[in-house]
């Protein structure tokens, strides 16, 4: 049951916020695989935790309520999540999906999907009349990552939720980039939202986790089902950490958005930087729907180089950021799309999309902007001189 609390009190106070058996101020890490059952005829709420495990059903029950739905399940990676939600499909049913969708996403549509006979579509979610041109009478489910991944288009949410009931098919929505912390997508009349839980829920780099979020009755037990046969399910010592890093997400989050918005807008005016894709900048072609349907621009942006060589340059000479696949950590992490979120991609998909050769990713983590600025402008100036720009 949800609380009448504010978003940052809810972190901490939920049901989950002590054991009632024993006091404890910590989600109890239950390892058993399985329980033992009374009698024959009547079997307790716990039998085997692929099916369901203490643990992991405070977690679920945590992002549930953070994400204002009414069922949650937690797998073992966001792939696991995304993977169990398609397989709501069947033989012969078509998705819409956003063309600049996360590599992962888009391997499983392109490469195993379509070998059970699902089709897809790509397109420019932010165009509406492109969304419905590609309906076709098949068409079940309309794939929403917003902002995109690498390239921050945002997509508005309520509008193709509109949509997709007129053509009787779900949206789903990947929420990873701005969590329900800044968007919730089920109050926008989405039916799905799926997470890398890995990335902001968790936020310390040391967690593989999925979530899935649904508040139809009949939807969740559909994905109930899904999890317990497929059995991707998050082990318990990751719903641990997970519920330890959610309870910190409202401070990172706000602190890390700030910094990427100061970040942004210094290299947004930098000549060595070509552009800078950010849904906070009032020339943003979406940001009037960024502003409606979420509480800021989030923790990440892109930006390109003018060229793959001044990249280089910048990559080799930076120093804070790591570079490394993944975001929403605690440190600043530095993404090259072409060859890691986007390698799936062949070269061709990814020039359609605009995901060029001179692209970066940047997950702004809890340094001080000012020193990630500083750090940007010596490699800045390195790769200037080496390239006279």
């Amino acid at each position: 049951m949800s609380t009448p609390y504010t978003f940052e009190t809810k972190l901490l106070h939920n049901k989950h916020k002590f054991d009632p058996e024993t006091g404890a101020v910590s989600v109890p890490i239950q390892h058993a695989s399985t329980f033992h059952q009374k009698d024959i005829e009547t079997f307790g709420k716990y039998d085997y935790s692929r099916s369901l495990n203490p643990t992991r059903e405070a977690v679920e029950e945590v992002v549930a309520e953070l994400e204002e739905g009414t069922h949650g399940f937690a797998f073992s990676s966001g792939m696991a999540a995304i993977s169990t939600a398609f397989l709501l499909l069947s033989q012969g049913d078509h998705v819409v999906i956003s063309e600049d969708v996360y590599g992962g996403t888009y391997r499983m549509v392109t490469t195993v999907l379509n070998r059970f006979g699902i089709d897809h579509t790509f397109v420019d979610m932010t165009n509406l009349a492109e969304v419905e041109a590609a309906v076709l009478p098949n068409t079940k489910v309309f794939y929403v990552e917003t902002p995109s991944n690498p390239l921050l288009k945002v997509t508005d949410i309520e509008a193709i939720s509109l949509l997709a009931k007129k053509y009787n098919a779900w949206t789903f929505v990947d929420n990873t980039f701005l969590t329900p912390a800044l968007q919730k997508p089920l109050t926008l009349g989405a039916d799905v939202v799926l997470h890398s839980a890995t990335k902001f829920l968790s936020g310390h780099s040391d967690v593989i986790a999925g979530v899935a979020v649904v508040k139809d009755a009949d939807l969740a037990k559909q994905i109930g089902y899904l999890q317990n046969s497929f059995g991707a399910v998050l082990g318990v010592q990751d719903c641990w950490l997970l519920l330890r890093g959610i309870k910190t997400l409202h401070v990172r989050m706000k602190h890390s958005c700030d910094g990427a918005k100061i970040i942004a807008e210094h290299l947004q005016n930098h000549p060595c930087i070509k552009k800078v894709h950010y849904p906070g900048f009032e020339d943003h072609p979406q940001y009037a729907i960024q502003r409606k349907q979420a509480l800021n621009a989030g923790a990440v942006f892109s930006f390109e180089l003018h060229s793959e060589e001044a990249m280089r340059t910048f990559v080799e000479n930076v120093k804070l950021p790591v570079f490394a696949v993944s975001l929403g950590a605690v440190e600043s992490i530095l993404s090259y799309p072409a060859k890691m979120s986007h390698a799936a991609m062949d070269p061709a998909a990814r020039a359609e999309r605009g995901i060029t050769d001179s692209l970066l990713r940047l997950s702004v983590g809890l340094e001080n902007p000012q020193d990630l600025i500083n750090d940007f402008d010596t490699a800045l100036k390195k790769t200037a001189a080496l390239h006279y720009i």
